[in-house]
């Protein structure tokens, strides 16, 4: 797919395992990574995460999938007020926005929901500036749990960069944590506009993984 047609958005609402499967199994969404983003430290890591929060990053096409869809499921699945109980940047809620467009998008929604909920939301609005990759054993974290998954998957995606980037990767992991069924996901890349070996080849794997 063309660059042209894909839109990224980083969002932060606790902890982001969930966040990562709650969105990858989205119809529309491309890629899902999770990582550190919103300070200042330089090259944060688990341990040492300074002044960043958690976040998950999504490239989306909007000609399937709206940034209003995205951000309406972003506010429906956490609380703004309090994320498990932790005061401090590492589980806040956070979105940050890559040009003018996405931020007035942004804040249009954000008003909406205030409307409706008769309540203002904690949520930060700040310009994105930098993605730090969380380290690997984060990415596609329920996906991971099944080692047979992960074993019939390297036919399709043999290095962990491969796996953390797939489409199919993020509506597995979708699957892992219980957001959708199988057979969505087969339904779905049945009309996947890719080759009809490739296609087929991926459906017997996902077919054999013993979940």
């Amino acid at each position: 797919m063309n660059d042209d047609n894909i839109s990224t958005v980083t969002l932060g609402m606790g902890c982001f395992w969930s966040p990562d499967a709650l969105f990858g199994q989205m119809r529309g969404i491309i890629r899902t990574r999770v990582g550190y983003a919103g300070g200042t430290l330089d090259h944060p890591t688990y341990r040492q995460l300074g002044d960043h929060t958690e976040t998950v990053e999504l490239d989306f096409d909007p000609r399937i999938l709206s940034l209003e869809k995205v951000l309406d499921v972003f506010w429906r699945n956490h609380n703004p007020f309090n994320i498990n109980d932790y005061k401090g940047r590492q589980y806040q809620s956070l979105v940050l926005y890559r040009d003018l467009d996405q931020q007035s998008v942004i804040q249009n929604v954000k008003n909406m929901q205030e409307e409706h909920g008769n309540r203002k939301l904690d949520t930060e609005i700040a310009p994105f500036n930098r993605f730090y990759l969380a380290e690997d054993r984060h990415q596609k974290y329920y996906l991971k749990r099944y080692p047979n998954a992960i074993d019939e998957l390297s036919n399709l995606y043999p290095s962990p960069q491969e796996l953390t980037d797939a489409t199919l990767a993020a509506r597995l992991n979708g699957l892992a944590k219980g957001y959708v069924n199988l057979q969505a996901i087969l339904d779905e890349i049945r009309a996947w506009p890719i080759d009809e070996e490739e296609k087929g080849n991926m459906l017997q794997i996902i077919q054999r993984i013993r979940w």
